[in-house]
């Protein structure tokens, strides 16, 4: 992993996902950090790390993760002096 990939995950990747509201997935992450030693939390924190950034670098590819979070609007052709706009 290159170091900036690692900068990326703790100054965006991480940031974004901790903004997010977790609900009832809230509950199994503490069941989770609880009942792990805290040598395997620190490895548990890491594969996250790993997963988050692949995560990242899929939806960059395939530009999933440039659209924006809220439904796209469709946009309908203006019409003018009766026809399309096309």
């Amino acid at each position: 992993m290159s170091d900036f990939m690692l900068w990326l995950h703790a100054n965006y990747i991480q940031p974004q996902i901790d903004a997010v509201e977790k609900d009832e997935y809230e509950f199994h992450f503490h069941l989770v950090e609880k009942a792990l030693s805290p040598a395997n939390c620190v490895n548990l924190k890491h594969a996250l790390e790993f997963t988050a950034i692949q995560a990242f670098l899929l939806g960059f590819r395939t530009s999933e993760g440039l659209t924006p979070r809220t439904p796209r609007r469709h946009v309908v052709p203006v019409k003018r002096n009766g026809q399309n706009a096309d």
